[in-house]
């Protein structure tokens, strides 16, 4: 009985997903579609969500924000391209993650995005200024990408 118990943890365990927070996806190909319907640019976060420190901070401190989460949803699609250590991604998701790493290469992590809908690099940034806060980040967000009529932080 413990061994059935212990074998079916294991299989939960090895079948759980990475998965992007409430408001971001990790598909690529759909949220290239959505931004082109609805106008809008896309925000890759290039993140190792349980491992990086940097990367932990800058969700915490900028995007769980409600200001970060306003601002996003009138001006971006929000896309988390992940390289967890302990969370298991699947191979598909993993091929496409080391494919974006590829065409958009960064400095390291977090590294931060910024596309038009059709892939078209607008800026890249390494993501994380300690204390910057949503609003300082919103508004170094909105500058870079030059999203026309991208609503700044107020």
């Amino acid at each position: 009985m413990k061994t059935l118990l212990l074998g079916a943890l294991l299989i939960t365990l090895a079948s759980a997903q990475a998965a992007p927070p409430p408001g971001w996806t990790d598909d690529y190909a759909k949220a290239a579609e959505k931004a082109k319907a609805e106008k809008k640019n896309l925000l890759l976060d290039f993140t190792g969500s349980d491992w990086c420190g940097y990367c932990m901070a800058l969700d915490k401190e900028v995007f769980s924000q409600a200001a970060f989460k306003t601002w996003a949803k009138k001006n971006v699609i929000l896309v988390q391209v992940d390289f967890p250590k302990k969370k298991p991604l699947s191979a598909k998701l993993k091929e496409q993650n080391d494919g974006l790493k590829a065409k958009y290469p960064g400095g390291g992590y977090p590294t931060i995005v910024i596309t038009d809908p059709d892939g078209k690099v607008l800026t890249t940034k390494v993501g994380y200024k300690p204390g910057s806060g949503a609003k300082t980040y919103i508004e170094a967000l909105g500058t870079a990408a030059n999203a026309p009529g991208a609503e700044s932080a107020k």
